[in-house]
């Protein structure tokens, strides 16, 4: 047999075998790597979906968290996995949307090195105020923006580019406080130290059920079923507003079709289970499955959407 025909037969079983490796998977452990902390709603979501896999395969589902750099030093560490379908990482579009516009140099590239495997969770932001902001609907707080100076909070790249992309559209200027986290930014919100925050349900709401802050409107198309009461940010004083921040999955570039196309059913399955869609409806958030492909498109139109708000906003990179 000649070198070419010899290598021609190898590629042949490997294109054969890999359907027979999509059968047989998962058969060890399964590591869900995310970038935030412990305790955090990404966290939740991981271990909610992993639980679940582990029920439908019996193979242990392990979530390891590494936090820091926004999101930087999970994804570094999923890219420089194995590409064999037991490293995956669920993140946010923080990581790979946002991020390579707010730093000039990543330890990663966002499309380079990982496979799409397919996007989970869709979840919203609330506009909250001090409760001495003397406004009561969306409408009053840009007309009271622009007579006033206002400072705004964000300890996250999804509170600071909703907060700039409803500058842009009021035409108005707040002041930017950063933190990091949204958490802290919160406490000092209730303390009267900012103003305005634009932030995640999760974090905001029991503040605005115990009447420390006052809600003006939800990010979302349609009202939150957490917060039926509320209006969206559209409805109450700014037409065509609408911001998100999303979950996904993704592995190692390189990962074999088969395997990508297994993990993306598994997750599917597990976000249909009513554990996790309790999980998801409890935290504000709602259901928001793709195919690979669908994955790489959304990211690819996130990308673009973020990166004209954080360069509007003129938001340097670090």
């Amino acid at each position: 047999m000649t070198i070419a025909r010899l290598v021609a037969a190898v590629s042949f079983c490997a294109v054969l075998s890999q359907p027979a490796l999509a059968d047989n998977f998962p058969a060890k452990p399964i590591t869900l790597v995310i970038g935030s902390s412990a305790g955090s709603t990404t966290d939740g979501l991981a271990r909610a979906i992993g639980q679940e896999i582990t029920a439908a395969t019996k193979v242990p589902v392990i979530v390891e968290s590494k936090a820091g750099a926004s999101g930087g030093i999970a994804a570094q560490a999923v890219a420089r996995a194995p590409a064999d379908g037991y490293t995956l990482f669920i993140t946010t579009n923080t990581t790979q949307a946002a991020n390579p516009h707010l730093f000039r140099k990543l330890a990663y590239d966002p499309v380079k090195d990982f496979t799409p495997v397919g996007a989970l969770v869709k979840g919203y932001l609330l506009l909250v105020t001090h409760p001495n902001v003397k406004a009561h609907n969306v409408a009053e707080l840009i007309a009271f923006a622009k007579t006033k100076p206002l400072t705004f909070g964000a300890g996250s790249s999804s509170a600071r580019v909703a907060s700039e992309l409803f500058q842009q559209m009021t035409q108005t200027q707040l002041t930017h406080v950063p933190y990091k986290a949204n958490p802290p930014a919160i406490v000092d919100l209730v303390g009267g130290q900012i103003d305005v925050m634009i932030v995640d349900l999760t974090t905001s709401l029991p503040q605005v059920k115990a009447g420390k802050l006052k809600a003006l409107g939800v990010s979302s198309p349609m009202r939150s079923p957490l917060a039926p009461e509320l209006p969206t940010i559209a409805e109450a004083g700014l037409p065509g507003y609408e911001m998100s921040y999303w979950n996904a999955v993704y592995a190692p570039a390189g990962t074999p079709a088969p395997i990508v196309q297994r993990i993306n059913e598994l997750m599917q399955r597990a976000l249909a289970t009513d554990s996790v869609r309790r999980f998801v409806e409890q935290n504000g958030m709602e259901p928001f499955t793709s195919t690979p492909a669908e994955l790489a498109s959304f990211q690819a139109a996130e990308y673009k959407r973020w990166g004209s708000v954080i360069k509007a906003a003129g938001i340097a990179p670090e």
